[in-house]
């Protein structure tokens, strides 16, 4: 499945809908102005909250934590010894891990599990700079994970660049 989103708005308190094929509401990113930290919210079209993003404290490097029904997912980490590309590295709660590799800031990247893709996310199918896609290509995968996963990567990278 694949969804569209238009990330032109990416400043904290500020929200935003993605969209799937058919150009439905699928997700809305909900940012959380006011907050001592990074924080947003991936909501169902009914308002449910589905993950929250979260940046993280305490930290020697930078990370992002991903939660649902407040209790721990995923840490979002960026990789430190990756020389050629942007990698970052998904520790999920049960031990296991998702690795996400490409150009970020181009919004040209993958996530993969073991070496499996679970999900593409690219510009390159589009002409409007602001918008890029996120191809769930596993259909057993957690779309709202996959989305959280590119939104926490996408913010991260463009912290690390404006520091």
């Amino acid at each position: 499945m694949k969804y569209l989103v238009r990330d032109k708005i990416f400043a904290i308190g500020d929200d935003y809908w993605i969209e799937d094929e058919q150009g439905r509401h699928a997700f809305l990113v909900d940012g959380k102005a006011l907050r001592l930290r990074d924080t947003l919210e991936l909501k169902d079209p009914d308002g449910q909250v589905l993950v929250t993003l979260r940046q993280k404290m305490f930290s020697l490097r930078d990370a992002m934590t991903i939660e649902r029904d407040e209790q721990p997912l995923a840490t979002v980490r960026r990789k430190r010894l990756s020389l050629l590309r942007n990698h970052y590295r998904v520790t999920l709660v049960d031990g296991t891990g998702l690795d996400v590799s490409g150009r970020i800031l181009d919004r040209e990247f993958t996530v993969e599990y073991e070496g499996e893709l679970l999900a593409h996310i690219s510009r390159q199918w589009f002409h409007v700079r602001e918008t890029y896609a996120v191809n769930v290509v596993r259909e057993d995968a957690d779309a709202a994970l996959q989305i959280a996963v590119a939104v926490c990567v996408i913010r991260m990278a463009e912290r690390e660049r404006e520091d």
